[in-house]
């Protein structure tokens, strides 16, 4: 279910024009990893089935975000280049709850605090923090998110005390600045990690293990689970889900048309 919802803005005709947002429960870290990783792949696949379709209209097109992923983090020139695996479209960070976040302990928030940066900075992600319990915070998330749509003026301001909000601009962080995963210094050069992220998400989740639960995100639909079975609920289960499909197929119909039109007045080439 997930990813037929990300699918119908992540299309081959939005693809220029579409960036994503992800909102984590900065209070649950025993999730977080989970969640973003989850979500990470399944857009990067969307992301990919989009070039693919978008391709034959648009040989280019790969380039083409390719080019504005570099100058999101101010161009091909910079220092982590080599390290660096650029989302092919805008991602955004969000961490909620911080107001929750701020009573766990402090070595275990400079340990999240870190991991999120290295991870948006091997994306080229903006990573901020927020809560709606502290409005300064919600204000610089408003203003992050109309950059993003409407392309108004963001400052370059940059916070990353983890005892403080978190304020991090794509491409205005560095490896060198972020520091080593929390592993012992015999630990770092051993194990199974075959990329910098999956040391990463070792060392997070040796300290934060992530719950083995299934959740809406890992499996296709958790509704169909027959231990969780009552007919009146089921049935109108599958209305909506009907419904979604319909919605869906018709977003796509739309959207092809208006590709059609586009192409038949010569707006498109």
């Amino acid at each position: 279910m997930l990813s037929k919802l990300i699918e119908i803005p992540i299309n081959h005709i939005s693809i220029l024009n579409t960036g994503l947002v992800i909102v984590l429960d900065l209070s649950a870290p025993n999730e977080l990893w989970f969640t973003l990783d989850t979500l990470l792949e399944v857009a990067q696949k969307c992301i990919q089935t989009a070039i693919q379709e978008a391709q034959h209209t648009d040989p280019q097109i790969k380039d083409k975000l390719q080019a504005a992923a570099w100058l999101r983090v101010g161009g091909e020139d910079h220092m982590d280049k080599d390290l660096m695996d650029l989302f092919l479209i805008p991602l955004i960070i969000l961490g909620s709850k911080y107001d929750l976040f701020q009573s766990l302990d402090s070595e275990k928030r400079k340990t999240i605090c870190k991991t999120l940066r290295f991870v948006a900075h091997t994306y080229g992600a903006t990573l901020q923090f927020l809560s709606i319990k502290q409005e300064a915070t919600l204000n610089k998330s408003r203003s992050l998110i109309s950059h993003i749509i409407f392309g108004t003026a963001l400052g370059k301001a940059m916070q990353v005390d983890h005892n403080k909000p978190l304020i991090v601009p794509a491409g205005l962080d560095s490896f060198q600045q972020i520091g080593n995963p929390p592993l012992e210094e015999e630990k770092l050069g051993r194990g199974r990690a075959r990329t910098p992220i999956e040391l990463w998400k070792n060392a997070f989740t040796e300290i934060f293990p992530q719950e083995s639960v299934k959740t809406p995100a890992t499996v296709d639909d958790p509704a169909k689970d027959p231990q969780y079975a009552e007919l009146a609920i089921d049935q109108l289960r599958l209305q909506k889900d009907q419904e979604l499909e319909r919605y869906r197929k018709l977003c796509e119909r739309k959207m092809k048309e208006a590709q059609n039109k586009a192409l038949q007045e010569g707006l498109v080439f």
